[in-house]
């Protein structure tokens, strides 16, 4: 009977931890209204190859496997601070005017990340800017290292998309 109750409360405790070492899926969603035409928008959004073209962050964008927005083609961001990030086109409707990408690996505190942006004409010279994505925070531990927490990525992710948006915004109008 001891030994029933004993293999019962280690099965429990370990049914917890291994909940507990699963981090959950967290997401951040910004959006932006720029009053010029969703084509202009587009043109200047729709380069894979190209974030740096409106992201302030981004010093260098390079496709490093594939053909530009295709899906499949892989590029590397370098940062202003010279930190890279690995990303892949995963779907991409120039009719649609949408893509989605996901990050292969780079020095961003999140994991299992995917994400949208999408241009949507609200009138002829007024477009909304959203960019959505979800994702994981990259330490899975149950006590993440400082930094490496859910709110850390929430935050940082949000900022990423802030940042872009606002000067998408200040280029375009």
């Amino acid at each position: 009977m001891k030994y029933s109750l004993l293999v019962a409360s280690l099965l429990v405790g370990a049914s917890f931890n291994a909940v507990a070492d699963e981090a959950k899926i967290l997401s951040a969603h910004e959006e932006v209204t720029i009053n010029a035409p969703a084509a202009k928008v587009w043109s200047t959004v729709s380069n894979f190859n190209d974030l740096g073209a409106w992201h302030p962050a981004i010093k260098k964008t390079e496709i490093v496997t594939g053909t530009n927005n295709k899906v499949g083609a892989e590029r590397l961001l370098t940062l202003q601070d010279g930190g890279t990030i690995k990303e892949k086109l995963l779907a991409y409707s120039a009719k649609k005017q949408t893509f989605k990408y996901s990050i292969i690996e780079g020095v961003l505190p999140v994991t299992s990340y995917a994400s949208t942006v999408t241009v949507k004409a609200q009138g002829k010279d007024k477009t909304l800017v959203v960019w959505q994505g979800s994702f994981k925070r990259k330490d899975l531990a149950t006590m993440p290292a400082t930094g490496q927490d859910d709110e850390t990525a929430v935050k940082t992710m949000t900022s990423v998309y802030r940042g872009g948006l606002d000067n998408l915004k200040k280029i375009s109008e």
